[in-house]
């Protein structure tokens, strides 16, 4: 192969890659297709967007559908947008909605509340449709002991001026489940919750529960009520098996106490025994001493073995006892 052919194909590869590069900078059709639409789009404004990493039909195409739905936007705040990370598709769609339902909603508002992390198209939706909630089972007991299981459906409204800042679904449902527990606690007796179920809602729905919320509360509806424990009665038993180990335990202790201090008298008899028993030990050393200095005699100590017999023999006739075990007639 000559020099001039090669020369050629490198010309032709060149060629090629310009042409494919133009194709790929300058999104052709698009710029047709926004033309014919009535948006003025320039191609160096698509250029632009090539290299700022900006997706031309992410910002033309709703660009498209908001013109024509009537609606004025520039290409400057959507691709502001797109860069920011937002949805434009999303927030575009959500414009288009709200305009249609009549809703005040602005571009700049729409996509803070899209920054924000909410479904703005959704919001509106909601706005247009009311939503309804179910709330979990909510158990509560009445002031004569009786526990109320209810489940209570919410229809809410988007509130759009709320939604950034706003708190969400799950502020509602602990809201609105903390004023089925103190409808229900105030309540005298369960047959008056069951008889008039509607009292709830309209106890719960004057307590304004969607301040600082993104949603207005339009209606709270009980939609069942179950009849649960007794709890009052169970409280009341087991109370009673309580005061009970009470008086047990209390019983226990006087028993022990009593039980201890007839140990401790009869340790003190034994050592009040034991004190006679030492002292009747020294009665004969000590009469032993009395004659050795002269204070007693043998008339004396004869007088104290008679008075020691008499004292026996009393001993032995109070107890019923004569001296071989039988008993005296």
């Amino acid at each position: 192969m000559q020099s001039g052919d090669v020369f050629s194909l490198f010309v032709l590869f060149m060629a090629v890659m310009f042409v494919a590069a133009i194709a790929w900078a300058v999104p052709v059709r698009l710029w047709v297709e926004a033309i014919s639409a009535g948006v003025r789009v320039g191609i160096s404004q698509l250029v632009g967007m090539r290299l700022r990493k900006v997706s031309p039909p992410a910002v033309v195409r709703p660009l498209i559908w908001a013109t024509k739905a009537g609606i004025p936007l520039s290409v400057n705040d959507l691709e502001a947008h797109y860069l920011a990370g937002g949805s434009v598709d999303r927030v575009v769609r959500a414009l288009i909605s709200a305009d249609k339902a009549s809703i005040e909603l602005g571009f700049q508002q729409a996509a803070a509340i899209d920054l924000a992390g909410r479904d703005v198209f959704e919001a509106v939706q909601v706005s247009v449709i009311p939503k309804v909630i179910n709330t979990p089972k909510v158990s509560a007991m009445a002031k004569d002991g009786i526990q109320l299981i209810a489940q209570a459906r919410v229809t809410v409204r988007a509130n759009i001026n709320r939604l950034v800042g706003g708190a969400g679904e799950d502020t509602i449902l602990a809201r609105v489940g903390e004023g089925i527990v103190s409808s229900i606690g105030s309540a005298i007796s369960h047959k008056e919750v069951l008889e008039n179920p509607d009292a709830i809602s309209k106890t719960v729905l004057a307590k304004g529960l969607d301040s600082g919320t993104a949603f207005e509360i339009l209606s709270i509806d009980i939609a069942d009520v179950d009849v649960g424990k007794n709890i009052g009665a169970d409280l009341q038993t087991h109370q009673a098996d309580a005061d009970k180990r009470v008086a047990q335990a209390r019983a226990e202790e006087k028993r022990a106490m009593a039980v201890a201090h007839e140990q401790e008298m009869k340790a003190k008899v034994q050592e009040m025994r034991a004190e006679v028993v030492k002292a009747e030990a020294q009665v004969p050393l000590a009469l032993a001493e009395a004659f050795r200095q002269g204070h007693m005699g043998v008339m004396d100590y004869v007088r104290y073995n008679n008075i020691q017999s008499d004292t026996s023999m009393r001993e032995a006739i109070a107890s019923g006892d004569d001296t071989d075990g039988e008993p005296l007639a």
